[in-house]
């Protein structure tokens, strides 16, 4: 029997992502301060914070390959977090307009018993279409993207927001590249199928 499995997160979205493996896991939620480091680049973020979102979790479970994962979105060099505001979500997004923006998603996977961490970034890449005023806020009203880093939901009307995607996994964009986390989990003899 391989070692039981966690996701050290409390969204649903990548709760609902890691389901597609069809592999029981549990939940809990890490204890982690996400604050940006002075000078720290996008990359260097979430690779940082999944790593230390994995680790939180490890005391309380320390059998499990623990899954940490955390996710930015950069605009003309500018990292940009959740919105949690109507307002800032409609700015974020005026700001996206037209624009290609890319998603850094830090994924980690740390293994409880060894004290051994597989720690990967997976960018994913967003060209929006020009957006007007109104269509910003109808979107906001109509989805309310408050806690999703861009201001918007891939998996929901946000698809209409786009020209294209451009990145190696779309799992990636909701937060939890999972053909990597495969790879990841095979390292530690875990096979998904």
């Amino acid at each position: 029997m391989s070692q039981p499995l966690l996701l050290a997160s409390t969204s649903p979205f990548r709760k609902s992502l890691l389901e597609k493996f069809g592999y029981p896991f549990d939940t809990a939620s890490p204890d982690t301060d996400e604050t940006p480091l002075a000078g720290e680049t996008a990359s260097a973020l979430v690779t940082r914070l999944a790593e230390q979102k994995a680790k939180a979790c490890a005391a309380d479970h320390p059998e499990h390959l623990i899954i940490g994962s955390d996710q930015v979105c950069v605009i003309d060099g500018q990292i940009l977090g959740k919105p949690l505001t109507s307002e800032k979500a409609c700015q974020q997004l005026a700001m996206a307009s037209g624009k290609t923006i890319t998603f850094y998603t830090g994924l980690s996977l740390y293994n409880a018993k060894t004290q051994q961490a597989q720690t990967i970034c997976e960018p994913f890449h967003v060209h929006f279409r020009q957006l007007t005023e109104g269509e910003i806020a109808r979107y906001v009203e109509r989805e309310q993207p408050l806690y999703c880093a861009g201001s918007f939901m891939c998996e929901g009307l946000g698809i209409t927001l786009f020209d294209r995607l451009e990145g190696r996994d779309p799992n990636t964009l909701i937060g939890l590249p999972l053909i990597a986390l495969r790879e990841l989990l095979a390292n530690q003899g875990v096979d998904i199928l």
